[in-house]
């Protein structure tokens, strides 16, 4: 039986106290027998070089390897995953260039084939196994509340996603093309839904003028700083809470349900709330 996450109450308060009380509930969640499990089946089947079709093959492994990239449950696109690997091992390959999705860039970088076979070092081995019990916990705490898998997911992400080394387009693109973080970003800055049909660069111009703005920082790097991250999550949960279960009440009356709500985590909690909305 796998352990189920705890979170009491929804919103920014439900991530406060989800927050507070990770590491407690992540001991819980891998010490599940599953979890358990699963990260010994795939630490030995790695421990050696793997044929490409047998890791293909096996559906237990490549579902394991996959979720260590958040990209758990889309181990039936066998072909595409295939197609994916075939590029990684091609020096005149442009796909993965081209291909806006940097969780498979990373996975097929990761299980890079060479002469058919897949090798990875015991370093990369452990990495991959916490990487997959960290996002195997994700995904249940997602069972429980889809936004605070957002908000793990942003934490988790933002920080490869904007590069110090990278241009602000580069940075831009990729967060456009990680749904989990652009989802977030779309809701804490109050974008509608038909944005999406404009041209990816007008996308990323607009992102950009209101992640500055909104936030109040010099240059998209500055998402990676955790304060930053802090603040984009806040506006989130805030924003989804005006805009869902309370839409049918002011801004007014939302921030002094959120304040109260705050009440267990303090005076700096709620001041924070309340200018959460007011600037919104």
């Amino acid at each position: 039986m796998v352990y189920q996450p705890v979170i009491p109450i929804t919103g920014y308060g439900g991530w406060k106290f989800l927050e507070s009380t990770l590491e407690k509930q992540m001991e819980g969640f891998t010490d599940s027998a599953s979890i358990k499990n699963d990260r010994e089946y795939f630490q030995e089947k790695m421990s050696s070089p793997i044929a490409m079709e047998d890791f293909l093959s096996d559906k237990r492994l490549l579902r394991i390897s996959l979720t260590a990239f958040d990209l758990g449950g889309e181990e039936w696109k066998v072909g595409y995953i295939r197609h994916v690997m075939d590029e990684q091992a091609d020096p005149d390959s442009t796909f993965l260039t081209r291909l806006n999705n940097q969780a498979y860039k990373d996975f097929a970088s990761t299980f890079a084939v060479s002469e058919g076979k897949i090798s990875l070092s015991a370093d990369t081995i452990s990495t991959l196994s916490d990487n997959f019990e960290l996002a195997s916990f994700r995904s249940a705490v997602g069972d429980v509340d889809n936004n605070m898998k957002l908000s793990l997911n942003f934490q988790a992400k933002i920080g490869n996603l904007v590069r110090e080394e990278s241009s602000d387009s580069a940075n831009l693109y990729r967060i456009l093309g990680d749904v989990p973080t652009r989802t977030v970003f779309e809701t804490a800055l109050n974008l509608p839904t038909s944005w999406q049909q404009l041209d990816v660069d007008q996308q990323a111009d607009i992102l950009k003028e209101r992640v500055l703005s909104v936030f109040s920082i010099s240059k998209i790097t500055d998402l990676a700083n955790e304060d930053v991250m802090d603040k984009v999550i806040q506006r989130f949960h805030t924003m989804d809470s005006i805009a869902n279960g309370q839409s049918s009440l002011s801004s007014g009356s939302v921030a002094l349900t959120l304040l109260n709500n705050a009440a267990g985590f303090g005076s700096t909690a709620s001041q924070n709330l309340f200018l959460s909305i007011v600037s919104s």
